[in-house]
């Protein structure tokens, strides 16, 4: 059974960004969903003089180390100004201080949700450019507007959004 990670790139309690994530990875056939909640990592804000004086937080290493063992990686961008949220920021810049290559070359499908009608596109456009940097294998990304008019606790309501979303968790599934 392959082990896929899903994480809401938020530390909201509420997250619809986790839950779109979740949503996602739970749709991959034979695997397993390990969840990541960005506020069981809260770690100090990335500062060199931070690493330099105590090292790295001892919950950055744990969320590297669980990276490391799962198949696939399905992660849901949060846009706040239009870019990554801090709580995000901070946990992967300590992660990038471990390893570069922070998502080990595993495949992943990149999302994003808001609110309003771009459905976080900046901040997909910016992880699509600088993941693969870091070590992130694409296979596909999706982004949903309007959360609320289109996602409910059974999924994605609009038709041609949750076929469009379909096919890409296909694409995804066949390349963990």
């Amino acid at each position: 059974m392959k082990k896929i990670i899903a994480i809401g790139a938020s530390n909201s309690k509420e997250s619809i960004n986790k839950k779109l994530a979740v949503y996602a990875a739970n749709k991959v056939e034979n695997s397993e969903t390990i969840i990541v909640n960005l506020s069981d990592y809260e770690i100090p804000l990335y500062g060199i003089d931070y690493e330099t004086e105590n090292g790295i937080p001892e919950k950055a290493q744990e969320l590297n180390d669980l990276l490391s063992t799962v198949d696939g990686i399905v992660i849901s961008m949060a846009e706040h100004n239009g870019s990554y949220s801090a709580a995000f920021k901070s946990v992967f810049d300590w992660l990038s201080r471990i390893d570069k290559y922070v998502w080990k070359n595993k495949p992943m499908l990149l999302l994003a949700t808001s609110p309003g009608g771009r459905g976080g596109k900046t901040v997909l456009d910016t992880a699509k450019n600088t993941f693969p940097r870091m070590g992130a294998t694409i296979i596909a990304d999706f982004s949903l507007p309007s959360f609320y008019d289109n996602f409910s606790e059974n999924g994605i309501t609009n038709e041609e959004l949750n076929t469009e979303l379909s096919n890409k968790i296909n694409a995804f599934q066949q390349e963990i």
